[in-house]
């Protein structure tokens, strides 16, 4: 028995590969660093993250959650509808190649994927891929409950991913406003994937355990694969600074995740309940969208050029502004004790002891620290500040 479990485990891991979902998304995280790469350099003559970061975000940054809800879906028993785990896929991937992370939410596609095989089911409809033949399924019976609940899950995941790498990882814009200054404007646009290991329909492992599993199909034996799901993220920040902003929209995600679970999983008694909190999960998730978008698609913009100081647009990495603990929306007010009100004068400034830089800076708060930095011949000669001129 341990044996045939270990040899399924191995062709669920096979499958993961076999996924064109897999190449198709971390062909366009690739894009998402190329695109940002060149406009960066474009704007603001060098680039402030590593081409790379997306790319290496993309594989790393959600594995422990995959492995983390691979364990619970597995110790739980949830069982995951063959069908819809492709037809999610398709809507998955239609989301990939629009381009648009706006709808990359999971609960999106997983709701349409839901649906999908639901009115596949109700008008009898069913359709060949080489050698597999997909038909519909009356979900509502048992197979919404696991559905709706990898749904929470991956909501709970969404939030914290967006709450931890969000702001470290927004793309300053240049943007004219109204005006015609010159403003800053933050934009994130990633994909995250989690393969996470989920049970599916099949005839290689039985039931022998009385608890397991318990969000079943009716079936009494079963297989594993190892799934790609994916989580897109696009938002801009204007109004308010990234740290602030990023971090309250990933809370308000993963709090709705775990409200969206809770509900789903009553659903073991009722169904339909969990068919609810799935429509819920949509509809709340299509909220804080449009909240977060109409927030900062109005007033003043958090970081543009103003009369007191130079207001900082980026931060370099491993550069002497990092290290003197610099953050973006705080304003440098004197450079060695010379009063600066434009880049020139800043860096005019810093020549005057070019071995020791001594700033006066005023935070998002405007609270005056005073940083300071010994300065070496290989550090960035600009500090490594990207600064709204």
């Amino acid at each position: 028995m341990v044996q045939e479990v270990l040899i399924e485990l191995v062709k669920g891991i096979g499958r993961f590969f076999l996924h064109p979902a897999v190449y198709i998304t971390l062909l366009f995280s690739v894009l998402i660093g190329y695109v940002r790469v060149k406009r960066e350099r474009r704007q603001f003559r060098t680039r402030l993250l590593w081409g790379w970061t997306e790319t290496k975000g993309f594989l790393l940054d959600g594995l422990v959650w995959a492995l983390i809800l691979s364990a619970i879906s597995i110790v739980i028993g949830l069982v995951i509808p063959n069908t819809w785990l492709w037809i999610y896929s398709a809507w998955l991937i239609i989301f990939v190649l629009l381009f648009t992370y706006q709808f990359g939410s999971a609960v999106y596609a997983i709701a349409l994927g839901a649906a999908t095989v639901y009115v596949m089911y109700s008008y009898s409809w069913s359709f060949d891929v080489f050698s597999w033949t997909f038909s519909g399924q009356d979900i509502l019976q048992a197979g919404i409950v696991p559905i709706a609940i990898i749904a929470g899950f991956l909501l709970i995941v969404e939030g914290v991913l967006i709450q931890k790498h969000g702001a470290t990882q927004a793309s300053p814009k240049l943007v004219t406003t109204a005006r015609g200054m010159e403003a800053i404007v933050y934009h994130v646009k990633r994909l995250w994937l989690l393969p996470i290991l989920l049970i599916i329909p099949g005839d290689v492992i039985p039931t022998y355990l009385p608890y397991w599993p318990q969000f079943s199909l009716g079936e009494n034996a079963f297989s594993l694969i190892l799934f790609p799901f994916v989580i897109g993220f696009q938002q801009k920040s204007r109004h308010s600074l990234p740290i602030h902003f990023f971090t309250g929209y990933g809370k308000m995600v993963w709090q709705l995740g775990i409200v969206i679970t809770i509900i789903a999983a009553i659903g073991y008694f009722e169904p339909l309940v969990s068919a609810i909190a799935l429509l819920i999960g949509v509809l709340a998730r299509l909220l804080i969208t449009i909240i977060k978008y109409q927030q900062e698609k109005t007033g003043n913009y958090a970081v543009s050029p103003q009369s007191n100081g130079v207001m900082i647009a980026g931060v370099l990495s491993d550069s002497p502004a990092e290290k003197m603990g610099l953050l973006i929306g705080e304003r440098i007010v004197k450079v060695n004790g010379q009063k600066v009100e434009n880049e020139q004068e800043l860096y005019e400034a810093v020549q005057i002891n070019a071995a020791h830089c001594r700033l006066e800076v005023l935070d998002s708060n405007g609270e005056l620290r005073l940083r300071q930095h010994i300065l070496f011949r290989h550090d960035h000669y600009r500090l490594g500040l990207i600064l709204v001129r």
